[in-house]
C-alpha cells in the first residue's frame, strides 16, 4: 500500500475510533457511580478517559509511518 493511501486508511480509522471513544467515554464519565464519587475521584477519572485514547491509537500511527519506528 502506498504511504499516501495508508495515511488516508489511517486517519479515516483514527477519525472513527475517536467518534466511537468520546461516546463511550462520555457515557462512562456521566455514570451513577463517578457521578456519586468524590471531586477528586471526577477529575482522575476524566484525566484518564482524556489520555485513555492514545494507547490505542499509537499501534495505527506506527503503521502509517511505515510499519516500524525509525530508530535513532
Amino acid at each position: 500500500m502506498s504511504p499516501r493511501n495508508r495515511k488516508l486508511v489511517g486517519g479515516l480509522g483514527m477519525i472513527l475510533f475517536v467518534i466511537v471513544y468520546a461516546l463511550v467515554a462520555m457515557a462512562l464519565a456521566d455514570s451513577r457511580p463517578v457521578q456519586s464519587s468524590g471531586t477528586v475521584l471526577q477529575i482522575v477519572v476524566y484525566i484518564v478517559l482524556g489520555l485513555a485514547w492514545i494507547l490505542p491509537v499509537m499501534p495505527l500511527i506506527v503503521w502509517m509511518e511505515g510499519g516500524r519506528r525509525r530508530k535513532g
